[in-house]
């Protein structure tokens, strides 16, 4: 199943390339409505709110061309598909059911949505366009296991198990092709890390340090940069300041915002390029968010906005429980 071969080569998040050009087109673009998005309601733009189904338990987020967004469901695995501008959404992609999440999403500039399947163990790659699942892999086969977060770079699509030390690479060829199931990259965390015992949730959130040379990953409330050669962990310097309740990450340029789920909070840091340190320059919380929260999870941004899903962990979930984004406004950045 795995391999220790690497791929090399700076690694820049295709993601953050992909928003680049986004915010160059400006929000006054006209953008076509999506396959599978519901007619837009009138007299809407860019809610504050926008309405995920009854029960759907949302926890992943990602935003890809024009104003669209993406969400996963811890219920089923199925994908949501959403019109930033109106709120309007709908399936795309019927999920492989109960037992098989969607929690950790990215999207690539090949429309193709990369999903860490939870405690299935597994990651899966969806066709935004058809809804297809193109791929399969099984990256952790333990008892104890859960795929958390992905991060799509240059070359590699990476993912975290938050009950192992270890991160999970799809090496991706030529043209963006897939890697076949026994090209999957296993890379064993050490250095600093410490794992929490085990049933304790460990890696989460995943990105890339601000000149791609490492990856950065938060672990039980410490930010770890992390070499991804090696797997060589090492605390990044906060100078005191705490990611407590640390989940989904968001980098842009150097700030990196860090989502404090039970805290209903984010994090703002200031890092160095390197991202061996960094400092707490902003909190949003309280009234800086549009809208209410209840334990967010992650985070996206589009324009001048970031948008958080709200988990719910606290509230028993049902069919009728009632999900929801959540829209503030993006700090000034430094």
């Amino acid at each position: 199943m795995t391999s220790t071969r690497r791929p090399s080569g700076t690694r820049r998040t295709t993601l953050a390339v992909a928003l680049s050009g986004l915010l160059a087109t400006g929000l006054a673009a006209t953008l076509a409505p999506s396959p599978g998005t519901a007619a837009a309601p009138p007299d809407t733009v860019f809610p504050p709110r926008i309405e995920l189904p009854d029960g759907f338990q949302p926890e992943g987020i990602t935003i890809g061309r024009g104003a669209t967004a993406w969400f996963g469901s811890r219920t089923d695995g199925d994908i949501y598909e959403v019109d930033l501008r109106t709120g309007a959404g709908g399936t795309i992609s019927q999920g492989p059911g109960p037992g098989n999440p969607s929690v950790g999403l990215k999207v690539d500039q090949r429309g193709r949505l990369f999903v860490s399947g939870g405690t299935a163990g597994d990651a899966r790659v969806v066709d935004t366009r058809t809804g297809e699942v193109l791929a399969r892999y099984q990256l952790s086969t333990g008892a104890d296991r859960f795929i958390n977060d992905s991060l799509v770079t240059d070359d590699t699509v990476w993912f975290t198990d938050s009950r192992s030390a270890r991160l999970f690479g799809l090496p991706i060829g030529p043209g963006g092709a897939l890697p076949a199931p026994e090209d999957v990259v296993t890379i064993q965390l050490g250095g600093e890390w410490v794992q929490p015992a085990a049933g304790v949730n460990g890696a989460n959130g995943l990105t890339e340090t601000p000149d791609g040379s490492a990856l950065l990953v938060v672990n039980a409330g410490t930010l770890y940069r992390v070499d991804p050669d090696s797997g060589d962990a090492r605390r990044v310097d906060l100078g005191g300041a705490s990611v407590a309740n640390g989940d989904g990450m968001l980098l842009r340029g150097r700030t990196l915002y860090v989502v404090q789920n039970f805290l209903n909070q984010v994090a703002v840091l200031h890092l160095a390029r390197d991202g061996r340190s960094g400092e707490l320059v902003d909190t949003i919380a309280g009234t800086d968010f549009d809208a209410a929260v209840d334990i967010p999870t992650t985070v996206a941004a589009f324009g001048r906005w970031l948008y958080l899903p709200n988990a719910r962990f606290s509230t028993p979930p049902t069919p009728e429980t009632d999900y929801w984004v959540t829209r503030a406004a993006i700090p000034r950045e430094r």
